[in-house]
């Protein structure tokens, strides 16, 4: 280390309802600690950062917007030079609400300890793998967590996260999650049409996210092999998990929200590397196809791709017996023939909520289907990878991980998957590998 909606409010409850609840709630007690010290906005909230790439400091913007009276007090990642570089970032754009000086400034794998210590709320958006391990010890310690998705990248993963999160009700803590869609008012109000019966009755669902590969970036002269690695988390499956719970995470959820939190009792994959096979790519997949039979027959069809030059598409898809809807195009038609006409920014209004729960003492837990749709990811990853069907029953009773485990990674470290002769790295085998 070196030093430089679940439980609680809905999502669908407005800022403006949480802050005059916040009067009511001010003489009760979260944790031993007077609600009133945090009522109204007129105290502050240190608000700390465990990862420093893109999608964190983004979150970073967004809690220092929805809370007048939050500041930035700590950050980490495993790499100082970008700790630097994203304060400065944020320095610039949110001034005085920023005040992170350098012995709150952390490197390495137990920088998050220092910033759980350091903070009221925690910001976790570094690589997937280690997403359970810090939201539980930031719970553990008495702090308001925002973790970005996948919210785990393995059953054993996922199942730490359930105890989290069932502990967060417990001391009264928010526990808030980065699958933004359900903090979509537009997607709200399409899901809730479809379950008025807008489209009759739900038949399948058609679920896309095509794109090409994840920022890819040159390896830097000098990196250690578990530095490269960690450089570019998202092209390694023991940090990231791959694409399907990576990024169609986003889609499944959306699915599962629709089916009513439903999950699907098994699924089938198809998935490997057709074009982005060079070192720089790591060893994941390029392309992943999914489907999943639901026990009232619902089949999710579920695709991602990260290949280069390739037609895209992002979208959800519900087909039903009286007309279809798009999700993520807030529209229905067939017999009833509606568009959604307003504006919402998800990943804003999620902190907006979060920071107005915590004023009031009215805790947010998204809790169940975070740990829910990752599950449902990670089921469809691990049928891709090892070609066999997989059960829901299954999964969930699995205590696979990849290793390392998240608490024994350490600075220095030899990273558990190294390239080839040819210098690029291993991939899963379909038909061949086992995992579960």
């Amino acid at each position: 280390m070196v030093r430089a909606n679940e439980s609680g409010k809905s999502a669908g409850t407005t800022r403006r309802e949480f802050l005059k609840a916040s009067t009511a709630a001010a003489s009760a007690g979260v944790l031993g600690i007077s609600r009133s010290v945090y009522a109204a906005g007129s105290s502050v909230l240190r608000v700390g950062m465990v990862g420093c790439g893109g999608r964190c400091t983004g979150a970073a913007a967004q809690a220092l917007t929805a809370d007048p009276g939050a500041r930035l007090v700590a950050m980490c990642d495993i790499f100082m030079d970008r700790v630097k570089d994203k304060r400065r970032i944020l320095k610039n754009q949110k001034g005085d609400q920023v005040i992170v000086d350098d012995d709150h400034c952390f490197a390495g794998f137990d920088g998050y300890k220092h910033v759980i210590d350091s903070v009221d709320v925690v910001l976790i958006a570094n690589a997937a793998k280690f997403h359970p391990l810090h939201a539980a010890t930031a719970i553990r310690a008495g702090k308001h967590v925002f973790v970005e998705k996948p919210h785990g990248i393995d059953p054993a993963g996922i199942k730490l996260l359930q105890q989290t999160a069932e502990l967060a009700k417990q001391k009264g803590l928010c526990l808030v999650s980065g699958l933004h869609s359900r903090y979509h008012t537009g997607y709200g109000e399409t899901v809730q049409r479809i379950h008025d019966g807008a489209i009759g009755d739900v038949v399948a669902i058609e679920e896309n996210f095509l794109r090409g590969p994840y920022g890819v970036i040159a390896r830097k002269p000098g990196l250690t092999e578990l530095e490269w690695q960690c450089s570019t988390q998202y092209h390694f499956r023991w940090l990231s998990g791959d694409d399907v719970p990576q990024s169609l995470v986003h889609n499944l959820d959306r699915a599962s929200w629709v089916l009513r939190n439903q999950v699907p009792v098994k699924c089938h994959g198809l998935g490997g590397r057709s074009s982005m096979t060079e070192p720089i790519y790591g060893d994941v997949f390029d392309h992943h196809a999914v489907v999943y039979e639901c026990a009232n027959g619902v089949i999710i069809y579920a695709f991602c791709r990260t290949t280069n030059g390739c037609y895209n598409n992002s979208s959800s898809v519900v087909l039903g017996s009286k007309g279809k809807a798009s999700i993520t195009g807030c529209r229905i038609w067939g017999q009833t023939n509606w568009r959604w006409q307003g504006r919402c920014d998800p990943y804003q209004r999620e902190h907006d909520l979060m920071f107005a729960a915590i004023r009031s003492g009215e805790p947010i837990n998204n809790g169940h289907y975070m740990a829910r749709s990752t599950m449902v990811g990670i089921m469809g990853q691990i049928s891709c990878y090892t070609g066999k069907e997989v059960t829901w029953d299954r999964i969930n009773k699995s205590d696979f991980y990849y290793p390392p485990k998240p608490e024994d990674c350490h600075d220095g470290m030899e990273p558990p998957v190294k390239a080839g002769p040819d210098g690029s790295y291993p991939v899963p085998k379909p038909g061949f590998t086992k995992m579960i």
